[in-house]
C-alpha cells in the first residue's frame, strides 16, 4: 500500500500530523502539498491526488481542507474515485467495508489530531468486503461510463445546452 496525501492551508497542520501516523504505520506516502499555511485553492491539490489514485499510482489518497467537504467534492469529479469525508471511526470502517472508498477527506477545522489519526488508521486497515457491495460499486462505475463528455463547442450533440 502507498498513499498520496495533500491539503490546502486549512488542512496543512493536520496533514503534517497524519504524515507522522503514516510513518508510524510504516505506510509509504507522497506529499502532494501544500507546504505551508498561506492561502491556496483546494482543487489544485485534490485533482492531482485523485488522478494519481485513479491511475493506480497510489493505493489510496488522503485530502485535508478546512472541512474536508471541498476536497471530497473535487476528488469525486475524477472517474474511479470514491472520496468520503469521515470524522469518526465507525464511518471510516463502514466506508471501506461497504464502499471501497479510495480517498479519505477530513477537515482540519473539524477534527482533532488524535481522532483524525485513529480514523486514518481504521480506514487504512479495513479491507473491502466485496460480495453484494461490489454489485453497488459496479453500478456507480456504470454511471461514470455513461456520463457524456462536456464540450464548449456550440452544437455539440454531447452538450445540447452549449
Amino acid at each position: 500500500m502507498n498513499v498520496a496525501i495533500a491539503a490546502d492551508h486549512g488542512g496543512f497542520a493536520l496533514k503534517e500530523h497524519l504524515k507522522t501516523v503514516l510513518e508510524e504505520l510504516g505506510i509509504p506516502y507522497t506529499d502532494f502539498g501544500c507546504h505551508g499555511e498561506a492561502s491556496v485553492d483546494y482543487p489544485d491539490f485534490a485533482v492531482p491526488v485523485a488522478e494519481a489514485v485513479a491511475k493506480g499510482e497510489y493505493t489510496r489518497g488522503v485530502l485535508i481542507c478546512g472541512t474536508g467537504l471541498g476536497m471530497a467534492i473535487t476528488a469525486n469529479k475524477i472517474p474511479g474515485i470514491r472520496a468520503v469525508t469521515v470524522h469518526d471511526t465507525f464511518s471510516a470502517k463502514a466506508t471501506r467495508l461497504h464502499n471501497d472508498s479510495n480517498v479519505l477527506t477530513m477537515g482540519g477545522r473539524v477534527i482533532g489530531p488524535g481522532l483524525a489519526g485513529e480514523v486514518l488508521r481504521v480506514w487504512l486497515e479495513t479491507p473491502f468486503e466485496g460480495g453484494r457491495h461490489q454489485r453497488r460499486l459496479d453500478k456507480i462505475a456504470a454511471v461514470e461510463e455513461k456520463r457524456p463528455e462536456i464540450r464548449s463547442e456550440a452544437g455539440d450533440p454531447a452538450c445540447p445546452n452549449c
